[in-house]
């Protein structure tokens, strides 16, 4: 039943995102969740965090952009981990070199589901990003601070030698990759 829920939930998310590209004519990315660097660790982590996601970028005539995002990967646990939600970033450079280069910050704000905590049950977090890519590709770089950790895991997970987690993921642009952009 779980799987049932979880896939329809993917599919909605899915046909949402691509209703909500073809009617505002913002852009959407596959995400492919990729790595993470537990930062000090002492303990041996999954540090391969490998699933697939979208991500939807409304238009903006701002530096501005707001984003939909959500994915499922391999977390830390090497157990199934989803997430949905949103983030607001501001475009620090963008220019015309490298197929449109540029270098966005924000925060992202979501619902999460992990094993390890609340056994599933759905928790809210936001975490500060960092994006560079251009018009076709680009990374996601996320940052969990070492405050963080301690919040989210009790003390029955936590390394007390992790300073912080990097999380990193891979993006390419529908649109633009299939030539309609």
């Amino acid at each position: 039943m779980r799987t049932l829920t979880r896939s329809s939930s993917a599919l909605l998310s899915l046909l949402v995102l691509t209703c909500l590209s073809a009617a505002n004519a913002g852009e959407i990315s596959t995400v492919i969740n990729g790595k993470s660097y537990h930062l000090g660790a002492s303990e041996d982590w999954n540090d391969n965090n490998y699933g697939l996601g979208l991500e939807y970028e409304f238009a903006s005539e701002t530096r501005w952009k707001k984003r939909l995002m959500a994915n499922g990967f391999r977390d830390s646990n090497n157990e199934m981990s989803y997430m949905a939600g949103g983030g607001i970033h501001r475009n620090l450079y963008s220019g015309n070199r490298l197929k449109g280069l540029y270098v966005d910050a924000g925060i992202n704000a979501f619902l999460m589901t992990r094993k390890d905590i609340n056994d599933n049950q759905p928790f809210p977090a936001a975490l500060p990003s960092v994006t560079v890519g251009n018009r076709y590709v680009g990374f996601n770089l996320t940052y969990l601070p070492r405050q963080a950790v301690e919040k989210l895991y009790d003390a029955q997970m936590m390394d007390e030698s992790i300073s912080g987690i990097v999380f990193l993921q891979f993006k390419m642009n529908v649109g633009r990759m299939m030539g309609s952009n």
